[in-house]
């Protein structure tokens, strides 16, 4: 049976006793202000409140999505409508590419959704990972992008055919830039702020999809001066594009699915639990990603002769000062070690086999 002060789980993100070390009297002004806000604010520990800045976080993931995919559907009805009367082989890989970004909505929207529910018996992290897997869908669909782009360019390539309604390519090329471009900036500006690194990859692949429009630009250009292989050429040379930001979202969903974090978190997480009071060490810290959310998993080192309520208070305030130091952390399980005395065995002796194994 566990020792109640060693293990100590709370995901909430506030608590009323949280010690500081500096005793100046602007220090102690700031306490005094700090415990007034909680006695007037309502703070629950309810798993709702709880989880409140996730659901904000979720929503506006979710508004990012289904604006940029109004946004990408009505480029792609537009170069679609082009295509069909130009013939313009690179202008269809880029009205494929930008489709297929636009769909990739739909994965990630249900992903955000699924975030949103409640955990269970079953899954104890809640569905989190949905969004990840999501990740996955993303970059496929980049991969599929580039083979659909690859093949139509080299058809061309073998039977070339001339590209009617140059101005027109033109324009719906200019077109598809601009909408990619905001979608993008869009998509990764949301992405970043939430923690998702789906939303970031798909904010990759619609930037790519830009500049493959520019790229179409450049293609109709060549055929406007009579160079009857530029459309294809161009067609490679956005297959190209895509297979480069293909890596770049690859490696991001990647680290994701492999539990990687910013090391500058870790660092951050680990300064602000040195200067906790009573903390005497950080044996061990670490962080993952739960979709766009992050928990943190720590071991302490305190006095050996700490009380129970005294441990369980460091550990309190050790939570409370990374939930407030580590953006978008949402849960932290501290564990509280007493710092080793030279007549007493190890405690963890015990577990040694199976760290062993």
């Amino acid at each position: 049976m566990s020792d109640p002060h060693r293990h100590h789980h709370h995901e909430h993100h506030h608590h009323d006793d949280h010690p500081l070390p500096d005793r100046s009297p602007a220090a102690r002004w700031r306490r005094w202000a700090h415990r007034l806000a909680h006695r007037l604010t309502p703070h629950s520990h309810e798993s709702a409140d709880k989880l409140d800045p996730a659901l904000e976080s979720s929503a506006r993931g979710l508004r990012a999505l289904w604006v940029s995919l109004a946004v990408l559907g009505a480029t792609a009805l537009v170069q679609a409508a082009v295509v069909t009367v130009s013939g313009s082989v690179a202008l269809l890989g880029d009205t494929v590419h930008n489709t297929a970004d636009a769909l990739t909505a739909v994965p990630l929207g249900i992903a955000f959704l699924l975030g949103r529910r409640a955990a269970t018996r079953r899954f104890t992290y809640g569905y989190g990972r949905a969004e990840d897997l999501a990740g996955l869908v993303v970059v496929l669909t980049i991969t599929a992008s580039a083979v659909f782009a690859a093949w139509t360019a080299v058809d061309r390539l073998l039977d070339p055919r001339p590209v009617a309604h140059v101005p027109a390519v033109a324009v719906a090329a200019l077109v598809g830039f601009a909408g990619n471009e905001w979608v993008a900036r869009h998509r990764i500006r949301v992405g970043r702020e939430i923690g998702s690194a789906a939303l970031v990859a798909d904010g990759l692949h619609a930037r790519t999809d830009g500049y493959t429009s520019l790229a179409v630009l450049l293609g109709a250009g060549g055929a406007a001066l009579g160079w009857r292989l530029a459309d294809p050429v161009v067609g490679l040379a956005i297959t190209a594009a895509i297979v480069l930001v293909l890596r770049d979202a690859a490696r991001e969903v990647f680290r994701r699915l492999m539990d990687a974090v910013d090391p500058v978190l870790v660092d951050r997480a680990e300064r602000v639990l040195d200067e906790v009071p009573g903390v005497r060490g950080v044996g061990e810290l670490r962080l993952r990603w739960i979709g766009h959310r992050l928990r943190a998993e720590v071991a302490l080192v305190v006095d050996g002769e700490a009380t129970v309520r005294e441990a369980h208070r460091i550990a309190v305030a050790a939570e409370h000062a990374l939930l407030h130091a580590v953006p978008r952390l949402t849960a932290a399980l501290v564990h509280a070690d007493p710092a080793p005395s030279p007549d007493e065995a190890d405690p963890h002796l015990a577990l040694a086999h199976h760290a062993a194994a």
